[in-house]
C-alpha cells in the first residue's frame, strides 16, 4: 500500500478545492443565464407594452389612460435598469469564479507534475538498484564458476 506524502495531501486538498470551485462555477453560470433571460424577457415586454401604448394614441388615449401607460413604463424601465445591474454582477461573479476555477487548476496541474517527476524518480532509483543486485548476482556467478575452474584445473 501507497503511503501518503505531504504532495499528496496537498494534491488531494487542491482536487477538492477545484473541484468545489467548478461546483461554484457552475452556479454562477446558471445565475448569470437568470439574469439574461430576466433582462430579455422585461426588455420583450417593454417593447411589446410600448406598442399596446402606440396603438392605444393612434385610436385615441385619455390623460388617464395616458398617465398609467407612463408610470408603467417608468417601471418597467427600472425594472430593466435593475436586471442590468444585477448582469453586470453576476458577470463579474462568473468572472472570478472562473478565476478561482483557473487558480486552482494550475496549482493541481503543479502538484500532479512534481508527483509524476517523483514517481519517475522512484522507479528510476528502483531500477538501478534492481540493476545493481543484477549485476552483484552475476559477478557472484561468475566469481563461482571461476572459483570452480580454478578448483577443476588444479586437479588434473
Amino acid at each position: 500500500m501507497a503511503t501518503s506524502t505531504p504532495l499528496d495531501t496537498l494534491s488531494q486538498l487542491t482536487r477538492d478545492a477545484r473541484d468545489n470551485a467548478s461546483i461554484e462555477l457552475s452556479g454562477l453560470l446558471r445565475a448569470r443565464q437568470d439574469a439574461v433571460a430576466q433582462l430579455e424577457t422585461l426588455t420583450r415586454y417593454r417593447h411589446e407594452y410600448r406598442q399596446r401604448l402606440q396603438s392605444a394614441m393612434e385610436t385615441g388615449i385619455g390623460p388617464d389612460s395616458w398617465q398609467n401607460y407612463q408610470q408603467f413604463l417608468t417601471s418597467l424601465d427600472n425594472a430593466i435598469a435593475r436586471a442590468r445591474q444585477t448582469l453586470v454582477e453576476r458577470e463579474a461573479g462568473l468572472a472570478q469564479g472562473q478565476q478561482r476555477w483557473q487558480v486552482e487548476q494550475r496549482k493541481l496541474c503543479a502538484y500532479d507534475t512534481l508527483a509524476s517527476r517523483r514517481e519517475n524518480a522512484e522507479r528510476q532509483r528502483t531500477t538501478r538498484q534492481e540493476q545493481r543486485l543484477a549485476d552483484e548476482m552475476a559477478a557472484g556467478v561468475l566469481r563461482r564458476r571461476q572459483a570452480n575452474d580454478s578448483h577443476s584445473g588444479s586437479s588434473h
